[in-house]
């Protein structure tokens, strides 16, 4: 079993009093996890990762990173790392150039100047942002902003990143090519937690499924174990993954191996051959 990283214990959190937006929240996180995080808009989800990278604190409750409870002199920690992908890529950049815009979360750690080199210069190669170092990051487009965003929280080695619909208003080729930094970044060990609505996305990337809905875990469990309730789905409003559509439409006519569950469309031309 993968080590946990973080620990959230009955979080509750309210914006108003008497409403809470948070209740009774308590989940664990081991290093490594692929974690999609669903729930229809006001469902608490990204009042839920604001809690996790220390930008709001609970009403009550506890957040553990590594086994040490987060309180406000340790913040610190918890914030350099767990890094947050925001949305609205635009919310996250204040800097010139793509270059200091990547350079400044670094230079707030106030690590050596040869070390912020080196951290800048691995996070710009890994995003391919190497030829757009000069360039205004708010010039750019959607998708290239989105690898600026991803680039600063590469930069703060965060062990934990957050991505609140990374997706949103991306073209296919953009969302195709911020998939594969999601592979790479699991790959490398790296814990992520992604806000999405999109389930098709969810059903073949996620290792885990939790869902929000008014403020409370509706679910949590594995991508099969969620997306086969029809029931939770309803109650979630959440369709089914097309490729499961798929799936149980080729099994009503004998065409694929039962129990396959294929959630890649290489996997389902493999199921289907080994039928034959």
């Amino acid at each position: 079993m993968k080590n946990e990283i973080l620990k959230i214990q009955c979080l509750t959190f309210e914006y108003q009093p008497g409403h809470p937006v948070l209740e009774d929240i308590s989940l664990s996180i081991s290093q490594g996890e692929k974690i999609a995080v669903m729930g229809s808009n006001g469902a608490g989800k990204s009042t839920f990762f604001l809690h996790l990278n220390g930008v709001l604190f609970p009403k009550t409750g506890k957040i553990y990173y590594r086994g040490e409870q987060i309180k406000g002199k340790n913040i610190k920690e918890l914030r350099r790392n767990v890094g947050f992908v925001f949305q609205d890529a635009d919310n996250q950049m204040i800097a010139s150039t793509v270059q200091a815009e990547v350079a400044f979360g670094p230079m707030n750690l106030k690590l050596p100047r040869e070390e912020v080199k080196i951290r800048v210069e691995q996070a710009l190669s890994y995003m391919d942002l190497d030829t757009y170092r000069e360039r205004p990051p708010h010039y750019l487009s959607g998708g290239e902003k989105k690898r600026v965003s991803i680039a600063d929280i590469i930069a703060m080695k965060s062990e934990v990143i957050l991505f609140d619909e990374p997706t949103a208003a991306l073209d296919p080729v953009s969302a195709g090519v911020l998939e594969q930094v999601l592979e790479d970044l699991s790959r490398e060990e790296k814990t992520l937690l992604v806000s999405t609505h999109d389930v098709d996305f969810a059903y073949r990337w996620a290792d885990r499924i939790v869902i929000f809905h008014q403020g409370k875990i509706l679910a949590d469990g594995n991508a099969m174990e969620v997306f086969l309730d029809g029931d939770l789905l309803r109650q979630a409003h959440l369709k089914k993954p097309e490729m499961l559509i798929v799936y149980e439409t080729l099994l009503e006519q004998g065409l694929i191996r039962e129990g396959s569950y294929p959630r890649q469309a290489v996997a389902l031309e493999d199921a289907m051959k080994q039928l034959v």
